[in-house]
């Protein structure tokens, strides 16, 4: 459910700003609009901010010793050491990378020594020279060199006394001398990797302090808060006066407006409030969900989507299709229990701190991947013949292929995914006529599930071929749900002030318009990837069983059971890539279009102290 919000003003005196923005913080009830402005001072705290986020993303990189104990040092302190350590280390790399250039570059010379040819130049000139073996007969007769080597692409000489001339050879130059002979750059790279050595080592003995710089972040980021806030609040009256005031504005939940009253009487603070207005579009988005509903949260934070303030909450149907979603696409029960283990596993590690949304979201997919693989009979890709007469007689006979055919249950499948989509766009459409309850647009609405479920028929008739579902008797129904709905689409689908300026408008965009009926179709043939993607993952699991199966029965017993441990282990991860992909999707695409949601929404974020992540 989204939260009704209040945008309200806030005023106090010209000399009591500061004071009253960490008052206004201590409440942590007002979304603040800012601007991008910042203060001199909140310039060189997000310079910081940016100074420590390096320290920690470089003292991520190394796995702190077990033994070693906690820093407990001084912040600043911590993160100059970390930040010089972290410039030398890079310092040193950069030269590797360039001894690696420069030994690649000259290593078909041999042990070329630069400081002695620099001193015979001193008494006798001379030129180093990587010619092209075509270009070597054109060296001028009167030319004094020295051969030193000669391949089918090139000729190394060594030209004494002056220059090849470049009128003769152009684009043709003296070899770049190397600031060390070949030998000296490999001792100065062993000499870098000891050195390399010892900073990680020093880093080692740091990387326990990753928490007083997280400490040190959050501090510094409140006080970048402080200063946007405090640089979006604008002074009325002359800023010379006494008298002058300032004020900001923000957002509240009609909820806490009761609390912000309180805080503004108890801190003499001028507070006005309204509804924000139709054309407001920043008017931030707060969700109020049951715990169950809300463990979707590290779903929508790991996308970053959140609804806009006047679009539907679909929180509740998100999760629940995204279950079913999830478990269709992993679709094996074994898949499902070593989901169920893992969470188990993260659950009893994290109860004492208190246990992470994902990881209770993780137990729930885990649940309904099991189930969905009990009911198709699918256990680690195994063929049905091998598996306890048990797991086949719990399975549902029209999933299962131990009860059914193997081609009428894809059947079955297919017919399941088309009418599960028909389901989902559905409460979609529904969700769009309450919305619309008392204005004409609702017989727009209307027409869309009319030409949604004719289109549902039509689906059926040209993709799933089954002899016991005959959808003829339902194509001329098909046929008037689908012209009765593009009528009611066409005459009320722009509906502002009146029929006629709505008719209008569709006729200016007939195109599009018209296009919205294969729009239905392909949403609904959409949800076909449910059955393709899980397909694909049977394949891939099967295959995997098909290669290690000949390797478990002799010596070879270890080979195959990492065989069978990184098989499925890669097919579980193509699998999790699979539901971002294909069952996200169906979500955030599909239904959301549907819903007419664009998830454009701004997340309610109270001006507050917040404690480091």
């Amino acid at each position: 459910m989204i939260l009704p919000m209040k945008k309200v003003w806030l005023m106090v005196r010209d000399s009591d700003r500061r004071e009253a923005l960490l008052k206004l913080r201590e409440a942590g009830l007002v979304h603040l609009q800012t601007t991008n402005v910042l203060s001199e001072s909140g310039s060189v705290s997000f310079a910081r901010k940016n100074k420590i986020e390096n320290a920690i993303g470089l003292l991520s990189e190394i796995k702190a010793n077990k033994r070693q104990e906690t820093v407990q040092t001084d912040s600043s302190h911590l993160l100059e050491t970390v930040i010089e350590i972290g410039k030398e280390r890079k310092e040193l790399q950069e030269r590797i990378i360039f001894i690696n250039r420069e030994i690649a570059r000259i290593e078909s010379w041999g042990e070329l020594n630069p400081a002695s040819v620099k001193e015979l130049s001193k008494h006798l000139p001379v030129f180093l020279y990587e010619l092209p073996a075509d270009l070597f007969a054109d060296i001028p007769e009167d030319a004094r060199y020295i051969k030193v080597s000669k391949n089918k692409s090139n000729v190394k000489i060594i030209v004494l006394d002056r220059e090849l001339p470049s009128d003769l050879m152009p684009g043709i130059t003296p070899f770049r001398l190397p600031e060390k002979s070949l030998s000296a750059f490999f001792q100065e790279i062993a000499d870098i990797k000891i050195k390399l050595n010892d900073i990680g080592e020093k880093l080692k003995t740091l990387a326990s302090g990753s928490r007083t710089l997280l400490e040190e972040k959050a501090i510094v980021e409140q006080e970048i808060e402080y200063e946007h806030a405090l640089s979006s609040m604008e002074t009325v009256v002359d800023t010379q006066s006494e008298y002058a005031l300032s004020y900001i504005t923000g957002y509240v939940p009609c909820e806490d407006m009761d609390c912000l009253k309180k805080s503004a009487r108890e801190n003499f603070w001028a507070l006005s409030s309204d509804d924000p207005e139709e054309t407001d579009e920043k008017v931030p988005t707060k969700l109020k969900n049951s715990k169950l509903v809300n463990l979707l949260t590290p779903v929508t934070d790991f996308l970053g989507i959140v609804p806009g303030y006047r679009e539907v909450d679909i929180s509740l149907w998100f999760l629940l299709f995204f279950c079913i979603f999830f478990a269709m696409i992993f679709g094996d029960a074994g898949y499902g229990i070593i989901l169920l283990l893992i969470a188990a596993i993260g659950i009893i590690k994290t109860s004492k701190n208190g246990v992470p949304q994902g990881m209770q979201l993780l137990l729930l997919l885990g649940a309904c991947t099991t189930t969905w693989g009990v009911f198709t009979c699918s256990w680690f890709g195994l063929e049905v013949e091998k598996l306890p007469q048990l797991l086949k007689d719990i399975s549902l006979p029209a999933f299962s292929p131990a009860k059914t055919g193997g081609s009428q249950v894809d059947q079955n499948l297919q017919l399941f995914c088309f009418s599960l989509g028909l389901i989902h766009l559905t409460i979609a459409r529904v969700k769009n006529i309450i919305k619309n309850i008392g204005s004409p647009r609702v017989l727009s609405e209307i027409g869309n599930l009319a030409m949604l479920w004719g289109m549902f028929n039509v689906v059926l008739f040209l993709v799933v071929s089954r002899k016991e579902l005959n959808v003829y008797p339902l194509l001329p129904a098909s046929i008037y749900l689908l012209c009765g709905g593009f009528a009611l689409y066409f005459v009320f689908g722009s509906y502002e002030k009146s029929v006629g300026q709505s008719v209008l408008d569709s006729t200016k965009n007939l195109i599009t318009v018209v296009l919205g009926i294969p729009g239905i179709f392909s949403d609904i043939m959409s949800y076909i990837r449910l059955w393709a993607v899980a397909l694909a993952g049977a394949s891939i699991a099967s295959t995997v069983n098909l290669m290690a199966g000949p390797l478990l029965g002799n010596f070879l017993i270890f080979a195959g059971i990492l065989l069978l441990f990184l098989g499925h282990g890669f097919n579980l991860v193509l699998n999790i890539m699979s539901v971002l992909v294909h069952g996200v999707r169906l979500n955030t695409l599909e239904f959301s279009g549907h819903a007419d949601l664009r998830w454009s929404g701004t997340a309610y974020r109270p001006f507050a102290q917040r404690t480091p992540k």
